[in-house]
């Protein structure tokens, strides 16, 4: 075992040692390196950036050196995990300088894990999926794969995470989909603009609004996508007729329009039937709008555009014009 005098000047010679060539490593900063702590930041982007501190134990380098971790974008957990690992890494350097060494493995497991960034979120979202639901994480082109399911209905979804998340908008591709295309088509431009929401200001600027700063979007987007869609829509009910709004067959689908039983989707993210939205957008009461039949929220859609007035003098017209064929009838009778 090392006298206190040869370990000194071991200590002092890593110390040396680490001011001249901790630069080799890509991002790092030297923050203190006395023999009290040796203090590394080991940054690749803005938020993927771990401080590094070592302290040199009684016996060292015959002993491991002591190591804490601290970051304020990744997760506690993760940071905890990643601890344990390095001091089995400084084990093997049992005899060696260790610092240099750890430090560069922790710079390669933050290029190794671009999704570590999203470790929180990424274990929140594997509390959301049922049986029959997967997750996969590919870490080489940092991409979270859903493959979701409910019933017969499914959707495949590739999430692709930027390096400097979650300051750049997250990608977002359902990659395949068994819901009618108008509806995917939807949730693929919701789960966009949910990700662009979270990173970009509005256009419109509320002045007493507090200043924008970005936010993670892989918890919201997954949170539509695996709540408010694959589990919600199979099942959901037409607030009209109270039947299935989709087939539970999903070859059944109904892809005409003017179908009667074509789903249609309004602003409030309830399905209607065709004919059973229609019928129920022109009978009475209009005053103030009609009102959602499952939450009451008003209703908007693209193909029923007509103010409360306009609706109300349509069927106001429609009424008059049937009471006149009714008299015609009668006349000839």
């Amino acid at each position: 075992m090392a006298s206190p005098e040869e370990s000194q000047a071991i200590i002092s010679k890593e110390l040396a040692a680490v001011k001249v060539k901790f630069s080799q490593i890509e991002g790092a900063e030297l923050i203190s390196c006395v023999q009290v702590m040796v203090q590394i930041r080991i940054a690749r982007t803005e938020r993927k950036n771990i401080v590094a501190c070592f302290q040199f134990p009684e016996g060292y380098p015959r002993t491991p050196i002591l190591l804490e971790l601290k970051s304020k974008h990744l997760s506690y957990k993760l940071l905890d995990g990643l601890t344990r690992v390095c001091e089995e890494e400084a084990k093997k350097m049992i005899g060696q300088q260790q610092i240099l060494h750890i430090a560069k493995f922790i710079r390669k497991f933050i290029d190794d894990n671009p999704l570590c960034i999203c470790s929180d979120e990424i274990s929140n979202l594997k509390k959301l999926l049922k049986t029959g639901d997967e997750i996969k994480l590919k870490q080489k082109t940092s991409q979270v794969i859903l493959k979701l399911r409910e019933g017969q209905y499914y959707m495949n979804v590739k999430l692709t995470v930027p390096d400097n998340y979650p300051l750049e908008v997250t990608g977002v591709e359902i990659s395949d989909t068994n819901f009618p295309s108008h509806l995917s088509i939807h949730f693929a431009s919701q789960s966009f603009e949910i990700a662009r929401q979270c990173v970009q200001p509005p256009l419109r600027k509320n002045p007493k609004a507090p200043l924008f700063t970005p936010k993670p979007a892989l918890s919201p987007v997954t949170d539509y996508l695996v709540t408010e869609v694959i589990h919600t829509y199979p099942n959901a009910v037409c607030p009209a007729c109270r039947e299935n709004a989709l087939p539970v067959v999903p070859s059944e689908i109904i892809t005409d329009p003017s179908d009667a039983r074509f789903v249609e989707r309004v602003y409030c993210k309830h399905l209607y039937h065709h004919n059973c939205l229609d019928k129920y957008m022109k009978t009475p009461p209009f005053i103030g709008g009609k009102k959602c039949l499952a939450c009451e929220k008003r209703i908007f859609h693209e193909k029923w555009k007509a103010t409360p007035e306009l609706a109300e003098a349509r069927w106001a017209h429609q009424e008059a014009r049937h009471r006149e064929l009714a008299e015609v009838v009668d006349f000839l009778e």
